[in-house]
């Protein structure tokens, strides 16, 4: 009988931790589970350009269905879902053009944009058809609008988007590096390269530091872009492409479901 006392009593005892170990991962599910709708903003990284397969709808924008905002709502279905970000964006397109559907019922808003206010299109077209110097140079007065004049604009649309979204978690995301350095690689010398890469993480320090001045979360893309830079035999990032210029240093699909997507989900 003491032996089947014992034996009750040990299963009521696993049955009670089972219980409260399977109540606290539903609580935990719960609490993770997304709420609210999600709107996607920014600019043509965000939008899918280069990852193909393109909305129609969208027309110059080049919203894809295989960029990490449409694959994020596929895969959690939040209430709603607005994607407004557009190829060639700057912080006065996300201002002027992008926050209507924003809302108290807004859970989440993710956000790329900074890179074609700091002249990006224009930096790489000088370092792909000019000299070394020139490149560096026309980098160096990119870093210095990062420096002066890009912080207040950001600041501008994300204190647009807390006073729009007062309840939603908002992931700011960066850009990746683009070249893998120390190979043999045709196309930009090695200088180039690196002065791009260290352009990249630059503007990346600036939008991170105005990102946590507003209490939003900055998602760094580069530790998922490592190994799949361009040059690297396995690169998620389109390089020159003559065929489609606006395609040309942009993420392909992998890098929108490789690079983008999980980083979405690590924040959100």
């Amino acid at each position: 009988m003491r032996r089947s006392r014992l034996v009750a009593f040990v299963g009521s005892l696993l049955l009670a931790a089972g219980t409260a170990l399977t109540g606290a991962a539903t609580a935990q599910a719960s609490s993770l589970a997304p709420t609210g709708g999600y709107a996607a903003l920014g600019d043509s990284y965000s939008s899918g350009v280069g990852a193909g397969s393109y909305i129609s709808s969208s027309g110059d924008c080049k919203r894809s269905t295989k960029a990490y905002p449409y694959l994020w709502a596929a895969a959690h279905s939040p209430s709603t879902f607005d994607f407004t970000a557009c190829s060639g964006a700057r912080t006065g397109d996300v201002l002027s053009g992008q926050l209507g559907p924003l809302s108290s019922a807004t859970g989440l808003v993710s956000l790329s944009v900074g890179g074609n206010d700091a002249g990006f299109a224009d930096v790489m077209t000088t370092c792909v058809t000019q000299s070394d110097s020139a490149c560096i140079s026309r980098i160096d007065t990119a870093r210095a609008y990062v420096d002066s004049t890009l912080p207040g604009k950001l600041d501008s649309v994300y204190s647009a988007i807390r006073s729009k979204a007062p309840n939603a978690h908002v992931v700011v995301l960066g850009y990746p590096r683009f070249y893998k350095l120390g190979t043999t690689c045709l196309g930009l010398s090695e200088a180039k390269r690196k002065a791009i890469n260290d352009a990249s993480d630059h503007l990346n320090t600036a939008i991170a530091k105005r990102a946590a001045n507003h209490g939003f979360t900055f998602g760094d893309v580069r530790p998922a872009f490592t190994g799949h830079e361009i040059c690297s035999g396995d690169s998620w990032l389109h390089s020159v492409n003559w065929l489609n210029i606006g395609e040309s240093y942009h993420p392909k699909a992998p890098g929108q479901s490789g690079g983008y997507l999980p980083v979405l989900n690590a924040n959100d």
